[in-house]
């Protein structure tokens, strides 16, 4: 049996009258940022909400968020329609704006967070819980103390994902959650949003241009574009639809031999003793290709591969640019 649907879309619309020109004179025409999509995030899961800039994901985000209202359709987000039960809904929600804070800038973490508490109307014993769940889990007990202002960007981030469950929602919305963060501080993150989703069923909404947290962290991948849905599957099944090919790294022992290769691989690139070949294993199978290679002099190591996912999502943009 399926989860529950913890996030509900059908037929969301959202456009905006703009003035040409930028004056109040100007001729005014209708700009559609969401044109009638529709997904389902059930309980307990991890969905990737991707698309290129101006696609349509911020203005989606701020619906569910209840920052803003649609135009037509409806949204229910734990049973909730955001902009029309605004504070139950935000009891029951985390949001974390990667280039925006929720915390206070000239207080500490731990006066931020305590803050949160009253707004939130958190019992003391689960907020002394959470706050030391958090600290722990974030590494945030040593700048419990310290202003905001005064964090770098991972700490910071790290705050602000703590401020965002500090009253145990059961969805949480990230967009951008790693942005600008440097390799350790990302995988931590990443390592919490997976620990989270594990230990307590928290449902997830991630919107990010990093597709490495996409391949780290979502069960599924939501693509939009033109205020349109694209995509709605597991990454596999949009990899396997978009570009299927296979990567071959092979190393030699000495200088590269000429390489006459089968119909269905093609070099792309070449060192003093290295080779790479993108081959299409449904014209080219794989064991037919190494088979081939096996027979060239001086032959070492073979490695098989995809391409990297920030390649097969540009393809897929490139694919629906129109």
């Amino acid at each position: 049996m399926k989860n529950a649907a913890a996030i509900e879309v059908h037929d969301l619309r959202k456009t905006y009258q703009v003035r040409d020109g930028g004056s109040w004179r100007g001729k005014t025409r209708e700009i559609t940022a969401l044109d009638g999509i529709s997904f389902t995030v059930p309980a307990g899961e991890i969905a990737g909400f991707i698309g290129p800039n101006g696609a349509g994901k911020s203005t989606a985000i701020k619906i569910l968020a209840g920052i803003l209202r649609p135009t037509s359709g409806t949204v229910r987000v734990g049973n909730l329609i955001p902009w029309e039960n605004r504070l139950a809904h935000v009891a029951r929600i985390g949001v974390v704006f990667g280039q925006r804070t929720q915390l206070w800038w000239d207080l500490s973490v731990g006066e931020g967070l305590a803050l949160l508490r009253d707004i939130y109307s958190v019992e003391p014993a689960r907020f002394l819980r959470n706050r030391e769940r958090l600290a722990d889990a974030l590494d945030l007990h040593g700048i419990m103390d310290q202003s905001v202002r005064q964090l770098s960007l991972g700490q910071r981030m790290r705050a602000e994902i703590a401020a965002a469950l500090i009253h145990d929602p059961d969805v949480i919305i990230l967009d951008e959650p790693t942005i600008g963060l440097d390799a350790p501080s990302k995988l931590a993150v990443r390592a919490f949003v997976r620990d989270l989703r594990r230990e307590r069923g928290t449902t997830v909404l991630l919107t990010t241009h990093d597709m490495h947290d996409i391949e780290a962290l979502a069960d599924r991948v939501i693509v939009i574009g033109h205020g349109r849905i694209l995509a709605d599957s597991p990454f596999e099944a949009l990899q396997a639809t978009t570009l299927s090919e296979r990567i071959l790294e092979a190393d030699f022992t000495g200088p590269l031999p000429d390489l006459l290769l089968p119909e269905g691989a093609t070099e792309t690139a070449r060192g003093s003793r290295s080779v790479t070949i993108t081959f299409d294993p449904q014209r080219l199978p794989a064991p037919v290709l190494v088979a081939h290679l096996s027979t060239l002099p001086g032959l070492g190591d073979l490695r098989i591969g995809r391409p990297a996912i920030e390649e097969i999502i540009t393809r897929f943009y490139a694919d629906h640019a129109s």
